[in-house]
């Protein structure tokens, strides 16, 4: 499937039964168990790139791109920690749940500003460039361009997560495919942890932070690559 045709599938799935579906299990309404672990591990996920940025004492007024950014999970509280935030995501009706989340809270909305466009035709420059739960919707044969684009736009770093490609957690994808279900509207791509790096590397960054965030039905390998400077 070529670039522009896995955009459309991803595009039109978060504009329809996915939007609804992900808005659930981004909010704090009831879901199921297997939604709630979900949420519980992209919470986890958005915490921990929260406290890197909060340690590093420079957030206020810092410029962050926060591509694929959905219903504002993260976009938001970095305005409240006083970061300019520029968030971006493919699905028009995520970008509106976004800044319907965002518009009541004065102290923040004038540090937002959101879009509805995908992530190879983002432009700019940011200090800091973050991308979470994206790759895992693209093959690797995309991934490489992607991510050397994120790249282009970071003066200092680039923060993401993608599904580690592991023989565990291939086999366990396996198994869940076996289970239908309005769950099996889009492919999950994992991505090769060597894969990642070699990219970074070959765009001028190195890693800097790393760690793994697992829940039941949630993996998340998160990574910080920092520009090289010399």
């Amino acid at each position: 499937m070529s670039v522009a045709d896995e955009k459309t599938v991803v595009r039109d799935y978060f504009n329809s039964t996915g939007f609804d579906r992900w808005r659930r299990i981004y909010g704090d309404g009831q879901v199921n168990k297997v939604q709630l672990d979900i949420r519980q591990g992209h919470q986890q996920t958005v915490d921990q790139v929260l406290e890197w940025l909060k340690a590093d004492g420079n957030l206020p007024g810092l410029s962050i791109c926060d591509a694929g950014c959905g219903v504002g999970s993260l976009s938001i509280p970095l305005a409240e920690a006083g970061a300019i935030v520029y968030g971006s995501d493919i699905s028009e009706k995520m970008v509106a749940e976004a800044y319907d989340r965002a518009k009541d809270r004065l102290n923040v909305i004038q540090k937002l500003s959101f879009t509805a466009q995908d992530l190879e035709t983002l432009q700019g420059r940011y200090h800091t460039v973050i991308c979470l739960d994206v790759l895992i919707h693209y093959p690797q044969d995309q991934i490489p361009e992607m991510i050397a684009h994120l790249c282009s736009l970071a003066e200092s770093r680039v923060i993401l997560s993608f599904a580690p490609k592991t023989l565990a957690l291939s086999m366990l994808k396996k198994v869940g495919e076996l289970f239908p279900g309005p769950s099996k509207t889009t492919r999950a791509y994992q991505h090769k942890e060597a894969d990642i790096v070699k990219i970074f590397s070959d765009n001028g960054f190195s890693i800097q932070r790393q760690t793994m965030i697992g829940t039941n039905f949630y993996y998340s390998r998160l990574i910080e690559a920092i520009r090289n400077t010399d």
